[in-house]
Formats: C-alpha cells, sequence, structure tokens
C-alpha cells in the first residue's frame, strides 16, 4: 500500500513493547522502524525514537551499517550517509517485505535527504552540494531537475553561475489564499442555493 507515514508511526510506537518475536526478529523490527522513522518521522520524533531510543541503541550495531545511516542522516554527514545509504538499499532490495517497493524507497529517502540539506540555506552552490554529499555536479544536477520538475521541491536552479536558490513557500499567503478560495466556493454554493429556493 505504501502508506510508509502510518507504518512507520505503528513502528515507532511499538519498539519499547514489542513482543511477537515468532512473527518477526527483533533486529528485523528495528531495521523497518530505522528506516521508515528516517523517512517519514520529523528530527524530534527520530531524535527521541531512533537516534536515542535504548532498545534500538540495543540492537543497531548488529545490523550492518544501520547506526551510521541513521546517526548520520540525524547529525547532516551526508558524505556518510550516502555511503550508507547505498548498504541500505542492498538489504532494502533484498528484503521479503521491501523489495517491491525499494525504488520508491530510495528515491524518496535521497529527496528527504535534499530537503534537509537546502532547508539549511538561501542559495547553495551545486558544487558545494554535490561536494556534502560525495557525488557528482551532474548527479546533483539531474536529481534535483527531476524532483523540481515533479513539484516535490521548492527551488530553483541557476545553471548558469551554478547556484540552487530555495523559495520556501509563504504559509500565511498560502493560507490565505486557501481561506479565500473556500470563501468563494461557500458563497457561490449559497447564491445557488438561494437561486434554487427562489423558483
Amino acid at each position: 500500500m505504501r502508506d510508509f507515514k502510518k507504518a512507520s508511526d505503528l513502528f515507532v510506537s511499538s519498539i519499547a513493547t514489542f513482543t511477537a518475536s515468532e512473527l518477526l526478529d527483533f533486529k528485523n523490527f528495528v531495521f523497518y522502524s530505522v528506516i521508515l522513522g528516517l523517512l517519514c518521522q520529523d528530527r524530534k520524533m527520530i531524535k527521541k525514537e531512533i537516534i536515542h531510543s535504548p532498545d534500538v541503541l540495543a540492537v543497531n550495531r548488529d545490523i550492518p551499517h544501520l547506526k551510521e545511516f541513521s546517526e548520520s542522516f540525524y547529525n547532516c554527514d551526508y558524505h556518510t550517509f550516502f555511503r550508507a545509504f547505498i548498504e541500505i538499499t542492498t538489504q532494502v532490495s533484498n528484503d521479503v517485505y521491501m523489495k517491491d517497493h525499494a525504488q520508491f524507497f530510495t528515491k524518496e529517502m535521497r529527496l528527504v535527504a535534499y530537503k534537509q540539506y537546502l532547508e539549511s540555506f538561501k542559495s547553495v552552490t551545486i558544487e558545494n552540494m554535490a561536494t556534502a554529499f560525495g557525488v557528482s555536479n551532474d548527479f546533483i544536477d539531474r536529481e534535483l531537475s527531476t524532483f523540481i520538475y515533479n513539484g516535490k521541491l521548492n527551488c530553483k536552479i541557476d545553471k548558469v553561475s551554478g547556484v540552487i536558490e530555495s523559495n520556501r513557500p509563504n504559509k500565511k499567503a498560502e493560507m490565505y489564499q486557501n481561506t479565500i478560495r473556500k470563501g468563494d466556493a461557500l458563497l457561490n454554493r449559497v447564491q445557488k442555493l438561494a437561486r434554487g429556493l427562489d423558483i
């Protein structure tokens, strides 16, 4: 179903009380909790329920690359994150439940990492971002272009100067526009209803 947010909420909330080891090994349970948590949860929840969770810390060293993957993401060490991410992607691709969603997961996880990185800057050069992630300038350019085109990233690329400019949406203006739109729709309905009653 790819309802990763709901799945993540359920996994994360069940870490401390997990006892169904006949269904799923606890290591696998933690693996799913961590990868889905990083994909769907906010930083506060990641810190509390994943990075500093004693239950996760007890087993995440035993799962190859998981500790490095989660901590580098949280600490914004994107070069290390991408190296660990390659290994995690291989595990996801070989997992019985996640293999059908591996391509979707890898794309969405990269998007979350790019968003987290770009949130810190008003503008950044393509070269600096590529260096931070340990990839080529062309790779970052292609990746971001695809996400921008699909409306998943709020930024634009100035190819001439090699700069990525973030244009964060103005929440108040967006709320105002939504209120106006809903108000117009409501007025139209009331007018139609009034015309109907006159007849």
